[in-house]
C-alpha cells in the first residue's frame, strides 16, 4: 500500500480547509488515513485506501455507490461513480464502538489523484498536438467526465463531518461564471503581410461567400496602423468587454508574447502599437490581462519564463498594474510534469489551461480553483488551477463534438454550467475573440452569460 507524503497530507489539509472552512488534521499510516478537527474529539477513519490512486494510468476499474440508501443525499445523481473500486463497502459508511465514523472508500486518495493528474504523467496516448486527450482518461472511459466527481464525494464528506461535528458550520460557496478569451487571432487583416492579405481575402471568399472583403480588406489593412481597425471581422473585443459588464463579470484575455512555431503562433508581437492600445483599454476597463504561452513552450520552462516576463514588462510600460497573473496555454498543451511547475517558476498566480479540447467536462473532477501540487516533486505549489471545463471549439467545431451554431450547441454549454451552479463552484468558459462563425454565435455567447 502507497502511503501519503508529509507534502501530499499538508496540501490536502488547505484543500479541505478551503472547501469546508476549518482546519482538519489529516495523518497517514500504511493502511488508512485519519481526518481530525482541531479541538474536537472522535475522528473519521478511511481504511479502503486505494493504491490505484497513486499510479500513473487510466485502466482502474469503477462501480456505483447508492448514496440514498445509506441516508446520504448526492448532489447530482442517484449514483456515485467509485473509480478504483468496482464494487463498493455495504454499508460504505459507519460508526465503530469508540464514536468515529469510518468511510470505506477513498475519499481523499481520489481527490489527491484527480487534482494532481497524476493519471496523465507518462501517458503515451497523446494526440496530434501531442496532449493528453479526453478519450484516454478514466473519466471519458467510465462515463463521469462531465461530472464533477471530486465535488460530488467532498459533498458527501461535508455530510459525514457534519455526521461526526454536529455542531460546526461549514463553509457557504456561490457559484460563479469567468469568462476567458485566449488571443490567437487579434485581427483577420492588421497584422497580415500582402500576401497574407491576399490569403484572406480568398478565405473570406472561399469559406464564407464573402466578397465585400475584396475592398474591406486591404481598406481595414491601411487603417490598422495604430490601432485594430473597429470593422475587423474578428475585433469583438468592445462586444465581449460589454457582454462581461453587463452580467457583472470580468474578461479576462490571454496573449501570446512568442513565436516558436510560426505556423502555429499568432502574428503580432504584445509590443506592437495595435496590442498596446488594446492592452491598455482592456486595462482601462477593469478587465484583465494573462499569458497565452506560444506552441512549443509545454516542455520549455525557460520559455514560458521569457514570455511572461515579456508581457510584464509590455504592461509595465503601459502602466497596467494587475493583483494577479494567469493564463492558459497554446492549443492546451499540456505537460503535468513539467508545465505546471513551469507556470509557477514563472511567478504566476493562476494557470487555466486543464480542459480537454476534444470534449467538455471536468477534467480535473472539480470546478473549484485550487492550489496546485507537482506530484513528481512532491510538494505544494504558489501557482493555483483554475479548472477550464468548457470552450467554444470544442462543443462546436468538426474536428470535435461538431454541434455547430446551433440550440443544442447552447444547452451543451449550459447544462455544463447548471451542473457547476448546482455544486456551487465556478464555471469556467474561454471563447475566442475570434471564433464567432456565423451571428447565431453571438446569440450563444450572450444567452448563455445570461442564463
Amino acid at each position: 500500500m502507497t502511503v501519503f507524503s508529509k507534502n501530499a497530507t499538508k496540501w490536502l489539509e488547505k484543500i479541505l480547509e478551503e472547501r469546508f472552512g476549518h482546519h482538519f488534521l489529516v495523518t497517514a499510516s500504511y493502511d488508512y488515513l485519519t481526518l481530525r478537527l482541531d479541538n474536537k474529539d472522535g475522528a473519521i477513519y478511511f481504511d479502503s485506501l486505494s493504491p490505484e490512486f497513486h499510479e500513473s494510468h487510466s485502466d482502474h476499474p469503477c462501480g456505483y455507490w447508492p448514496p440514498t440508501e445509506e441516508g446520504f443525499s448526492p448532489v447530482l445523481a442517484k449514483m456515485l461513480p467509485t473509480p478504483a473500486i468496482e464494487t463498493p463497502a455495504t454499508p460504505l459508511v459507519e460508526n465503530d464502538r469508540a464514536g468515529n465514523i469510518v468511510v470505506h472508500y477513498d475519499i481523499l486518495g481520489l481527490t489527491y489523484w484527480m487534482l494532481t493528474r497524476l493519471e496523465e504523467i507518462g501517458c503515451s496516448e497523446l494526440d496530434e498536438h501531442a496532449r493528453f486527450p479526453a478519450t484516454s482518461s478514466h473519466a471519458y472511459k467510465n462515463n463521469y467526465l462531465e461530472r464533477p466527481i471530486v465535488d460530488e464525494w467532498l459533498h458527501i464528506l461535508g455530510q459525514v463531518i457534519q455526521l461526526q461535528w454536529p455542531r460546526i458550520k461549514l463553509k457557504e460557496h456561490q457559484f460563479e461564471m469567468k469568462v476567458s478569451h485566449d488571443v490567437d487571432a487579434p485581427a483577420r487583416y492588421a497584422f497580415q503581410s500582402p500576401k497574407g492579405i491576399v490569403r484572406a481575402i480568398g478565405g473570406d471568399i472561399i469559406r464564407r461567400r464573402d466578397f465585400r472583403s475584396t475592398i474591406l480588406g486591404p481598406w481595414i489593412w491601411l487603417n490598422s496602423r495604430s490601432r485594430i481597425h473597429p470593422k475587423d471581422p474578428v475585433n469583438t473585443f468592445d462586444w465581449l468587454m460589454r457582454q462581461s459588464e453587463d452580467n457583472g463579470l470580468t474578461s479576462a484575455f490571454y496573449f501570446i508574447c512568442g513565436r516558436t512555431n510560426p505556423k502555429r503562433d499568432a502574428q503580432y508581437e504584445p509590443e506592437s502599437p495595435q496590442i498596446r492600445q488594446l492592452m491598455h483599454e482592456i486595462h482601462q476597463r477593469g478587465h484583465e490581462i494573462g499569458l497565452h504561452p506560444s506552441y512549443n513552450t509545454y516542455r520549455a520552462p525557460h520559455l514560458i519564463q521569457q514570455e511572461a516576463d515579456r508581457l510584464r514588462q509590455v504592461c509595465k510600460q503601459e502602466g497596467i498594474e494587475q493583483t494577479q497573473w494567469g493564463g492558459r496555454m497554446h492549443f492546451l498543451r499540456w505537460d503535468q510534469a513539467t508545465t505546471l511547475k513551469a507556470w509557477d517558476d514563472a511567478g504566476m498566480d493562476y494557470d487555466s489551461t486543464l480542459g480537454y479540447a476534444d470534449h467538455p467536462g471536468f477534467r480535473c473532477g472539480t470546478c473549484f480553483e485550487y492550489p496546485a501540487f507537482d506530484a513528481t516533486g512532491d510538494r505544494a505549489l504558489n501557482l493555483r488551477v483554475r479548472p477550464l471545463i468548457a470552450m467554444d471549439c470544442t462543443v462546436m467545431a468538426d474536428r470535435y463534438m461538431g454541434l455547430g451554431s446551433t440550440d443544442d450547441a447552447f444547452h451543451a454549454f449550459n447544462q455544463l454550467k447548471n451542473t457547476c451552479r448546482a455544486v456551487k463552484g465556478t464555471f469556467t468558459l474561454l471563447w475566442h475573440n475570434s471564433y464567432f462563425q456565423a451571428s447565431k454565435d453571438f446569440d450563444i455567447y450572450r444567452c448563455l452569460l445570461n442564463s
